[in-house]
């Protein structure tokens, strides 16, 4: 797995390259969009660990580009801003995984281990998953409830597979953030709460009957039926 680190402060984007070449990764360095465009364009990488304070362009601007070129390609978000609204952002902009600096090094290894695997995984037969009268369709990734299409994010549809996909089970907090993104959240922040109210208005709030419910003291469930 080559890793391509766009990083402007050349003390950490040397320190970061030289502890993924000790777990023997190969690493390049960017050190503004531009750059790392370029890099992107000769050669093949599996995943990117992007900071958001870069010059030229914002790491949340960058991160958009990349996405909408490279579907496949892994992004890590490294920054040392960790507010619930800078993960946000950062996950609407296309990330994968946030980590926020200072970070210990063994942390950073197994959440690009953790984006790797998910990235190496085949996709399972498209099949259409339903509940009620809502269909989510694995392999065009399109939502309808009804006859409505519904339009969603990346992050909010993977928070909606796997919801069906675990429908009248209940799922707590953690395991939600740890399926969906991969890594366990800082349990001060309130990052699948908002998703999972971003979730809800879009295909609960005007229709019947209510398929998404909260369960006090441990989180979320996915059934057919009225609150």
């Amino acid at each position: 797995m080559k890793i391509l680190i766009v990083e402007d402060e050349q003390e950490v984007a040397s320190f970061i390259k030289s502890g993924l070449e000790d777990y023997g990764l190969e690493a390049d360095i960017a050190d503004d969009a531009f750059r790392a465009q370029q890099l992107l364009r000769e050669q093949e990488y599996g995943t990117v660990i992007l900071d958001i304070n870069l010059p030229i362009m914002s790491g949340y601007e960058l991160c958009k580009i990349i996405r909408e070129k490279y579907e496949d390609l892994s992004i890590l978000m490294l920054t040392a801003l960790g507010t619930t609204e800078n993960v946000l952002t950062g996950f609407d902009a296309g990330a994968d995984d946030y980590l926020v600096k200072p970070f210990e090094f063994r942390e950073l290894m197994a959440r690009l281990r953790a984006l790797n695997r998910r990235r190496l995984t085949v996709p399972s037969e498209a099949v259409i998953l339903k509940i009620a009268d809502l269909e989510f369709n694995q392999k065009s990734k399109t939502v309808k409830r009804g006859n409505q299409k519904i339009n969603l994010t990346a992050r909010e549809l993977a928070l909606l597979e796997f919801f069906i996909k675990n429908q009248n089970r209940a799922l707590s907090r953690s395991e939600i953030a740890e399926k969906v993104w991969d890594v366990n959240f800082d349990t001060g922040t309130n990052v699948v709460d908002v998703y999972v109210n971003y979730l809800r208005k879009k295909i609960d709030k005007d229709f019947t009957p209510k398929v998404i419910h909260t369960i006090s003291g441990i989180g979320y469930i996915m059934q057919e039926q009225e609150d």
